[in-house]
This record gives C-alpha cells, structure tokens and sequence, in this order.
C-alpha cells in the first residue's frame, strides 16, 4: 500500500513538471516511466534546438548586417573593388605617364551640329554670326577638375566648348581621383639614385602641372586655353607659370585660390615713391606743419610694409619648421590603417551631402550625377590614394615654394576669366571677386541662383560667357 501511494505521488509530481515547464525530466522519473518520458523529453528538446537554430540565424543575419553596413562607402560596396581599367567607358583613354596612366576623354569639334545650337542660341545675336562657319580660334582646350571630383563633371559642356573653341578639349582625372591608377609605392622607376631623387610625387601639384603640359603637347598646339574648376584652378594657374608662352587664356571656375587681403607690395611702394616725388616737386619746406605731418605718415606707411613683409616671412618659415619637424610623424599617422577608416567615415558620413551641397537647388542633383561621383569610390585603393594627396600636399610646404600670392597673381599676362556662382557655399563669391582685382585685366561673371558647379548647375550660361569671353579673345 505504502508502495502504491508513493508511486501515485511520483507520477502526480511528474504529470505536472512536464505541463508547467518544457525541461526534460530527469534520469529517475525517465526511468519509472521510459515511454511517456523519453517522448516528453525528445518533443521538449526539440523544441529547444528549434530556438536555438532560430537564435543563431538571427544572431548571424544581424552580424552580417553591421559587416555589410561597415564595408559600404556612400552606398558603395567595399568589399568588392574593381581596378579603374575595369571601370572605364567606352570612350575612355589611358596615358601613362612617368608610371601612372592618367585617365583622360576627348571631345572633337567634329560631330552633331545640333549640340552647337543651343550654344549659340544663348550667346548674343552678334556672337552667333561670328561663331558660324569656321571662324573659330582653333585652339585646344585643357579641362582640370577639382578636389575629390573627375572629368565626369565636365561631360555636359565638353562638346559644346569644342564646339566654340574648333578644336579638341580634353579632360583628365588628376591622380588620386577618377579612374586614373592608384601608385603606393614611388618612385615608380628607381634606376639610378639621381632620377628616384629628381621624380615628381604622383599626387603632388607639380605632377599635375607637369601632367597638363604633357597634355597640351598631345593636343599638338602651339597653345592652349586652361579651364580649372576649384582646387583646379591652382594647377591651371602653376601651368601658367611653369610654361606662360603655351598658356592663351586662363578661365577659372569658382577658384579654390585664396584671395590676397592686401594690395601688392609693388604697387604700393610705387605709390610712395609717386607721393615722395609729388613733395620733392612741390618743393615743400620743411618747417611747413602741413608738409610735416604729410612726411611722418609716409613714413609709418613705410614702417608699417616692412613689418608685414617680416610677418609674412616669420609665417612662412614657422610652417616650413613645422611642417618639417611633424612631416614624417604625420605621413606615418595618415599612413596607418585608423587614417583609412577615418578616410571611409568622412567619405560616408558627408560626401553625398558636400555634393549635394556644391548646388544652389539640391533636387537638379539627379540619381546619375550622385553615381557619377561616388563611382571612382569603386575603384582600389582608393582612400590610400587621398591619403597619400594630402601627404603631398604637406610635403609641398616650402619657403622656396611660397612666393607672395598677390605678387604672383598680379604678374599674369593672358587673359584672365573668373566664373563663380552667387549662392557658392564651399568657395564664398567674395572670393572670386577679391581674386578679380588681383589679377589685372581679369574679367569676373556671377552666374545667379547658381551654386559651386556652374558648369553643371547653369551649363547654357556658362557656354554662353565662355563663348563671349573667346570672342574677346579673337579679337586681341
């Protein structure tokens, strides 16, 4: 009896474990009962393998989300970078050139003569009598884009300035942009130690100027007109420099040049002597209170020049020390694996909306420019290869390579236009209109309602001012 009762207890016991709980029983009641148990058991364990399997394909789906979403670059897929020959269109073309194979597109007056229509509809009625025919200035033109940007931007108006020009216009990618091959390692031909030491960074500016050089001798003319949009403006405007017989005009886009503050040290040293010559002529007494007061401010104009000039040069040579004593502790740092993730948060987090930005109306950004711009983003070694710009641009800081801006700019011969957009927010319109008045003869045009992208924002204005300023051109 004491028996019975004992296994009624247990099996009550049992019964009501295994409904209020999915736990498999244990070795003891299995026993007693190893049918209802064991099928108990294996449905509770079953269960527990199916949460299991459950629990690990989400735990894996969410792991491969946070790796994907990681990997991806201003939508673009990083785990699968292609190299630029890959990327190229059909009517791409590759120059090498001192190892890089510069990516580059040609556009020939040849062709359509209804994408000159438009053109000349937009230019004045004189304008477009002068244009027809063959009465162009059959000079080539040189296209240089700006910073983290291609030749991809120029495409809507590189035909149509064919057109105007009667000759050929080329466009390139400067390296580390664009479709032109990414070098890590340089020099690329070390042969002997004098030409490892006398070979140009691929990334500096004076790769670029010498790549444009090298363009223009392509084009087979004897000059040519250069076209900088931005950060382009200073490799059109160093081309000037390095070769200014070759150079027939320069047209600046929203120029990335900073503006001088100050008049040129030249000119204002010549008006001093003006104003002492004007006294001498006047043969003013010294004992005159009016003459003498006019000799003291001279005076402390003079002062107050030779202090700038040795301010200036203390500036210089404080980042010259600098640049030397941090420059090879900074190449490391950019050159470290944190500096490309770094590279891929910036590029992510605010690349769409810096090109977003770089319109007055945000919506005439189309889904195809936005492609357009993140497409070299596919091409390897990418971020490497900003990395490696801005180490040239730091290795690029020497006095000898410094001269007075305003001295420079103010020595320029050619003719000179300035185009840049009302409503600009990464180069001010100020600027441009600081820069006019630096360059003698410089002509500047505000495109209104119009953004840092002139030449894609407004493209019928911008033909129309370039087409008016080569007409000026022809006629000098």
């Amino acid at each position: 009896m004491a028996a019975y009762l004992v296994q009624s207890v247990r099996e009550m016991v049992w019964l009501v474990d295994s409904r209020t709980s999915e736990k498999p029983t244990n070795d003891l009641q299995q026993a007693d009962h190893p049918n209802v148990g064991s099928a108990k058991a294996a449905k509770s364990h079953r269960r527990h393998v199916g949460r299991d399997e459950h629990a690990a394909e989400d735990l894996l789906g969410t792991r491969m989300q946070i790796k994907r979403k990681k990997r991806t670059v201003a939508g673009v897929d990083q785990d699968e970078l292609l190299d630029p020959l890959i990327l190229a269109d059909p009517d791409s073309c590759f120059h090498e050139f001192m190892g890089v194979h510069i990516h580059h597109k040609i556009s020939t007056a040849e062709g359509d003569e209804d994408e000159l229509k438009p053109v000349e509809v937009s230019i004045s009625q004189e304008s477009s009598h002068s244009h027809a025919g063959n009465d162009r200035l059959g000079l080539p033109m040189i296209l240089l884009h700006g910073f983290a940007a291609s030749l991809f931007s120029w495409r809507k108006v590189m035909k149509p300035l064919a057109n105007l020009v009667g000759s050929s216009v080329l466009a390139f990618d400067r390296p580390a942009f664009g479709l032109t091959s990414r070098v890590l390692e340089y020099p690329l031909n070390p042969s002997s130690a004098m030409a490892a030491s006398t070979q140009l960074n691929p990334y500096s500016t004076a790769f670029s100027t010498s790549a444009t050089l090298s363009f223009m001798g392509m084009l087979m003319g004897d000059k040519a007109i250069l076209v900088g949009h931005s950060a382009g403006c200073v490799v059109a405007v160093d081309a000037y420099f390095e070769e200014p017989e070759r150079v027939a005009a320069l047209i600046l886009v929203a120029p990335a040049i900073v503006a001088p503050l100050l008049l040129p040290s030249n000119s204002n040293k010549g008006e001093l002597s003006e104003r002492e010559g004007d006294m001498e002529n006047r043969g003013s007494v010294w004992d005159d209170k009016e003459h003498m007061i006019y000799s003291v401010l001279i005076f402390l104009q003079a002062v107050c020049f030779r202090v700038q000039e040795a301010v200036i040069w203390m500036i210089k040579k404080s980042i010259y020390l600098l640049s030397c004593f941090c420059k090879n502790l900074l190449s490391e740092i950019l050159r470290s694996y944190f500096a490309v993730l770094m590279v891929r948060f910036i590029f992510d987090r605010f690349g769409l909306a810096i090109v977003r930005n770089s319109w007055y109306d945000a919506s005439l950004a189309t889904e195809q420019d936005i492609n357009g711009y993140t497409k070299p983003l596919r091409a390897k070694d990418w971020d490497r290869a900003i990395l490696e710009f801005v180490i040239a641009l730091l290795s690029d800081i020497k006095p000898k390579e410094l001269p007075s801006c305003k001295r420079s700019l103010s020595e320029i011969a050619c003719p000179v236009l300035i185009i840049t957009g009302d409503h600009d927010h990464i180069v001010p319109a100020w600027n441009a209109k600081r820069l006019s008045r630096a360059i003698p003869g410089s002509h500047l045009r505000l495109i209104e309602n119009c953004g840092h992208l002139p030449h894609e924002e407004k493209p019928q204005e911008f033909l129309s001012t370039v087409g008016e300023f080569l007409l000026n051109l022809k006629d000098v």
